[in-house]
């Protein structure tokens, strides 16, 4: 074990999503980061390790990670309705509305949830 890794980072994928995910539940969000950063490493085609670290990354104010790991989510999974609603608000919290605007709205289109006073066909 090296002096930058811990206990936590070892044992087998299944282990590290466990224990990323009891991180997160605990709101211990970078040490969340830093198993799943391990995990998208080795699977960089999942979609669940990305988007949780995205959420880690989110709540731990690390928005630019937490967008480029939303966009790569995005073009692994373009209809992925989280990623984009989560995208928007990412986009939201750096002050950029105007490009949150479009994320927010497929999100809404793939959720059908169109708002208060949105007429349906």
């Amino acid at each position: 074990m090296s002096e930058t890794e811990t206990y936590y980072e070892f044992g087998t994928a299944a282990d590290r999503w466990d224990r990323a995910q009891m991180f997160f539940e605990a709101k211990e969000y970078l040490t969340a980061a830093r198993i799943l950063g391990g995990l998208v490493e080795e699977v960089p085609e999942q979609v669940a390790p990305r988007l949780l670290l995205a959420r880690s990354y989110y709540h731990s104010a690390r928005l630019g990670q937490a967008e480029e790991e939303l966009r790569r989510i995005l073009e692994l999974d373009p209809v992925e309705t989280y990623a984009h609603l989560m995208l928007g608000r990412t986009l939201e919290r750096q002050g950029r509305s105007a490009d949150a605007a479009p994320h927010l709205r497929t999100a809404a289109a793939l959720t059908g949830d169109f708002g208060p006073g949105a007429e349906r066909s």
